[in-house]
């Protein structure tokens, strides 16, 4: 496909990607203008209030500023005056990045990726750009060169980490390629070490991510008296509840981001001298958001149990790394596994996720407002070495552990016990000579 092409349709992604993230934001708050504030709604004010949820959205903290009069008629202290809001609602970031990445494979499939991905990030720094230049507000105030520089990142990154892996698995007859040829120059073993390393890491986070969204979701119902007497407390119509709740989901990613740190055992903290772990709750006043009422009360010592879900997350990936691993063996034509790669890809998986639950963590940290609210979320340092720890733990089980231990997991998952039952009494019912030729067999496996 010609150049020309290729970076006209990555610039036009990444347009849709800005102006679908505009109208996200922008269609709410319409609703709110129209029903909540009627008559007395200031129009002008509303798109850069748009901007202001977009850019948030996209991780550039914002600086908020309220007048003399609203403190007073909201009953709220001096300290309130001006303060950070920089935890975002992640949900707009990772519904980007997701489009990006999606981008990026395209345009590696055009068969000119980098010009795709050089287009998709300059056309998104342009839409950073025009949102910046187009909302000027007195309350809400950002860094420009934050403004312009988070979004571009948002949407730049994940569409090179789209195009790149993506490359790297099917060819780009480019730099891809030649990096990858000098792997393949490496010993048996530790040809395929990076990738799996990272396919590895990738599964053991996926799991845990995975297994944070389950707890939510059955928190929810156990919660549920919790969360409507906070409803109830705000004091909000339909429209306002219906408002709140999409804020809300909007957030749902970061209360995933703090039920991994939960799991993993850390915890986070809603606000500077406050803790939510699976051994116990330490909160002072919060405010009445809702979602809040899925906090536990109290810690357990069955909570405590959640820290297994990371070490069977790191299990199932290590196992499945050691089935690919052997894959690669048995394709250079040896049955050998060598001990040294099998270690190094343990640490390396548990380094991997130890990386991305620490991103993780930063991603949902941040300022929830003033005073003590300006320390909320997980610290990023304690997550990532709770998590590697107990990803080594799963991982180096099942990678380290003997062919005879491995197999027999594979038959117990494959429900091959009986089998084995049943030509163990076949090999008795036969007599010595069925036995032996059994016995042989499976040595020569």
């Amino acid at each position: 496909m010609h150049r020309l092409v290729v970076a006209l349709l990555a610039a036009l992604d990444a347009a849709v990607a800005g102006v679908v993230g505009w109208a996200a934001a922008l269609v709410p708050l319409m609703l709110m203008w129209v029903f909540a504030f009627g008559g007395l709604a200031d129009w002008s004010a509303l798109w850069p209030a748009t901007i202001r949820i977009w850019q948030l959205g996209n991780l550039v903290p914002l600086t908020l500023t309220l007048g003399d009069d609203f403190l007073v008629e909201m009953g709220l202290p001096e300290e309130a005056a001006s303060f950070s809001l920089s935890l975002a609602p992640l949900a707009f970031a990772v519904l980007i990045a997701l489009f990006a990445a999606r981008s990026g494979r395209r345009a590696l499939h055009s068969g000119r990726w980098f010009t795709g991905v050089a287009a998709g990030t300059a056309t998104a720094a342009v839409m950073a750009l025009i949102a910046q230049l187009t909302s000027g507000n007195p309350v809400a105030a950002v860094a420009p060169w934050q403004a312009i520089l988070f979004p571009t990142l948002v949407y730049g990154v994940p569409m090179l980490i789209g195009a790149v892996t993506g490359a790297w698995t099917e060819g780009d007859d480019g730099i891809v390629d030649r990096i990858h040829d000098i792997a393949d120059r490496f010993r048996p073993g530790w040809r395929e070490f990076p990738a799996l390393m990272v396919r590895g890491g990738g599964m053991a986070l996926a799991g845990i991510v995975a297994f944070a969204a389950a707890t939510i979701a059955v928190a929810v119902p156990l919660r549920g008296g919790s969360i409507i007497a906070l409803y109830e407390s705000t004091q909000t119509d339909l429209i306002g509840a219906v408002l709140l709740t999409l804020a809300q989901f909007a957030y749902l990613p970061t209360l995933i981001g703090w039920a991994v740190a939960w799991i993993a055992g850390p915890g986070f903290a809603l606000g500077a001298g406050t803790g939510v772990t699976p051994a116990g709750t330490q909160l002072g006043v919060l405010p009445g958001v809702p979602v809040f009422g899925l906090i536990p009360e109290n810690g357990s010592p069955l909570l405590l149990l959640a820290v297994l879900a990371p070490i069977l997350a790191g299990a199932v990936a290590g196992w499945g790394i050691r089935i690919a691993f052997r894959a690669e063996a048995q394709a250079e034509g040896s049955d050998h596994e060598p001990t040294a790669p099998r270690v190094m890809l343990a640490v390396g998986i548990a380094a991997v996720a130890g990386a991305g639950a620490a991103l993780l963590a930063v991603l949902t940290s941040g300022s929830l407002g003033p005073g003590r609210l300006a320390v909320v979320g997980p610290d990023p340092g304690a997550v990532a070495l709770a998590v590697g720890i107990e990803v080594l733990v799963g991982a180096g089980i099942l990678l380290l552990a003997p062919r005879s231990y491995e197999r027999g997991l594979a038959d117990f998952v494959r429900g091959d016990d009986d089998r084995d039952d049943d030509h163990e009494g076949d090999d008795r019912a036969a007599g010595p000579d069925r036995a032996a030729e059994r016995a042989t067999s499976a040595s020569v496996d």
